[in-house]
């Protein structure tokens, strides 16, 4: 984010666990949640663009950069996790979250967490004519990282979950980023766990009453598209709306404003 680098705080989850923050700006407190490969700093980008007018909230999901895990890994963590977060930041907030971490921001704010406002990005959930178009990945992804095979585990959520073709993965392959996928590999499960076989939880969706906005990008596949207007259609006064984006992502410079709008009128 602008300026001089945010100073990373550290606040105890309710297993004590040690989750690692940062904040930046001005204004309302919006958290950031992000997604598979995500730690704190793949949301700086969006967080720069909302500064001006929010105090940014980006942090380490367990398990990531500079946050602790606690085995065994329940998603029921996850959410204790973002709720140690917002309480630390000012006791609430609006929250943003992508693809797992939308699943996540979801499931927070049907708990009850003190959400002021909700924006889900793609939440990958399979719906209508999409369902078991992704096949469950979890037994042979624990498999490979006790094998110890970081390497496989990331091509295989890659080609299975995300979608992406083997010949894109295996150029990936040769790439500096894959360090830093394989790096954070061990956290696959966790998303899986997260996303329960693709299936829309409508009853658990049903009990948020937060105003609610779900994106979508122009650049996505058409499940994830559906997926995320089925979410807002499963909210009570759910919004949805469609961005100029590429693959599973619309750029800050388009996604702030809409937030910006959402969030403060």
């Amino acid at each position: 984010m602008s300026g001089a680098a945010p100073t990373v705080e550290q606040v105890r989850s309710a297993d004590g666990t040690p989750i690692a923050y940062e904040r930046s700006g001005a204004g309302p407190v919006i958290v950031l949640v992000g997604g598979g490969f995500s730690d704190r700093h793949s949301t700086s980008a969006l967080g720069e663009a909302l500064a001006p007018d929010f105090t940014v909230v980006g942090y380490d999901r367990r398990g990531r950069g500079e946050s602790g895990d606690t085995a065994p890994y329940e998603v029921g963590r996850e959410i204790e996790d973002l709720a140690a977060v917002v309480a630390a930041t000012g006791g609430s907030a609006a929250i943003y979250g992508l693809s797992s971490g939308a699943i996540l921001a979801a499931l927070g704010a049907a708990q009850g967490l003190p959400v002021t406002g909700l924006i889900l990005f793609e939440p990958p959930f399979q719906v209508g004519p999409h369902v078991g178009i992704r096949e469950d990945i979890s037994a042979r992804l624990n498999e490979l990282l006790v094998a110890g095979d970081r390497d496989s585990a990331v091509e295989i959520f890659l080609i299975a979950s995300v979608g992406l073709s083997a010949e894109t993965v295996a150029g990936m392959r040769a790439q500096p980023v894959w360090g830093s996928l394989t790096a954070i590999a061990h956290t696959l499960p966790y998303d899986t766990l997260i996303t329960a076989g693709g299936r829309l939880p409508t009853d658990r969706l049903a009990a948020i009453t937060v105003p609610t906005l779900t994106v979508d990008s122009t650049g996505s596949p058409q499940w994830l598209r559906d997926a995320s207007r089925a979410t807002a259609e499963a909210i009570a006064g759910g919004r949805s709306i469609s961005l100029d984006g590429g693959y599973h992502e619309v750029p800050p410079a388009t996604l702030a404003p809409a937030l910006r709008e959402f969030l403060l009128g």
